[in-house]
């Protein structure tokens, strides 16, 4: 087994609770022999563990509440005695290498950048989500949710953060960076679109340009850059659209079932487990809210892989050494209006 830390799971998030989280925990232990750790109602989640035979199998680590799922911001932070920050207390001092939660993600967040704390230079955390490409492989959707509304300089660093994802976890050693606008033309976009395109120009990422919705599955790049908010949307819609035209090739009867089974399972959430918060001293993923088992499961392999491999240390390996996150820090804020 590996010598990693284990896994911090946040037992209490998600719409469904401790039953699926808590069923998640053991699915990875037993058919992934990934350690975890459960935070949360220690009386409630020992039940559950004993329902799956499990008790003295999965540690528990008690927290005396819970970050309600409608709780989206900074207020979430301030609770102390939470689930999502005793979790994050524990990755910040060790004692586990990674946290998982399928709560709200501006909770999730907002308590990750408080307990674990940010990156050296780094604004705010952005959330990465690879998403499958024509071409194979696969493209880096960031900010997929974290910051929805960024300055022009938080954008110019998702990209940085973007590309050490790429680098990191894709092995793109030199990734192509687009920025996600209304067309491809310079000078397309809103204003902050237009801004984030002017500072990309000076960082040291290489730098397609803009490119529209329907270049987000081709692979025509692979960092796609926009705010927390589009980058959200665009998830959904991709989800989405999957699903329906899924529905309409069986309906229509134009494909096996086990072909459109196979490219079902390359966009479901289980498959992926969740997206990984970038730009922090330990790492994060956040899974969907209404994640079942599976998908809980997914996550913790998926977290504990990339505190192994993953893009912290990928990240932070350029910070400081001309081509990395503080580099591009420096020129994005110095070209920008200041941020509070």
């Amino acid at each position: 087994m590996s010598a990693v830390a284990p896994v911090i799971l946040d037992a209490m998030g998600g719409d469904h609770g401790p039953a699926e989280t808590v069923a998640g925990a053991v699915r990875a232990r037993r058919a992934h022999h990934v350690p975890v750790v459960l935070v949360g109602d220690e009386p409630r989640l020992t039940g559950e563990l004993r329902a799956h035979g499990a008790t003295g199998e999965i540690a528990v680590v008690h927290a005396d509440d819970a970050v309600p799922m409608a709780e989206r911001g900074a207020v979430a932070a301030t609770l102390e005695t939470s689930s999502l920050a005793v979790g994050c207390r524990l990755v910040a001092t060790g004692e586990g290498g990674s946290f998982v939660s399928a709560g709200s993600t501006g909770a999730v967040v907002s308590c990750a950048a408080r307990g674990i704390g940010r990156s050296g230079g780094v604004l705010r955390p952005a959330l990465a989500v690879a998403l499958p490409s024509l071409r194979g492989g696969a493209s880096v959707l960031v900010d997929a949710g974290a910051t929805a509304d960024p300055s022009p300089a938080m954008m110019a660093q998702f990209a940085l953060l973007g590309a050490g994802y790429a680098r990191a976890v894709l092995g793109r050693p030199d990734p192509l960076v687009g920025l996600l606008s209304i067309g491809s033309e310079p000078g397309k976009g809103n204003r902050l679109a237009r801004r984030a395109a002017e500072l990309l120009t000076g960082l040291p990422v290489r730098f397609h340009g803009n490119i529209e919705g329907h270049d987000v599955l081709t692979g025509a790049v692979d960092v796609i850059v926009t705010d927390g908010f589009t980058g959200n949307v665009v998830l959904k819609n991709v989800e989405g659209c999957v699903r329906t035209a899924l529905t309409m090739v069986v309906e229509a009867g134009l494909a096996s079932p086990e072909r459109l089974a196979e490219l079902a399972s390359r966009y479901a959430p289980e498959t992926h487990g969740g997206a990984a918060l970038l730009g922090l001293r330990g790492t994060v993923v956040v899974a969907h809210g209404s994640s079942p088992a599976a998908t809980i499961a997914r996550a913790c392999v998926m977290a504990h892989a990339l505190a192994e491999h993953g893009p912290a240390t990928g990240i932070e390996t350029g910070i400081g050494t001309g081509t990395g996150v503080e580099t591009g820090v420096a020129v994005a804020v110095a070209a920008a209006e200041p941020v509070t």
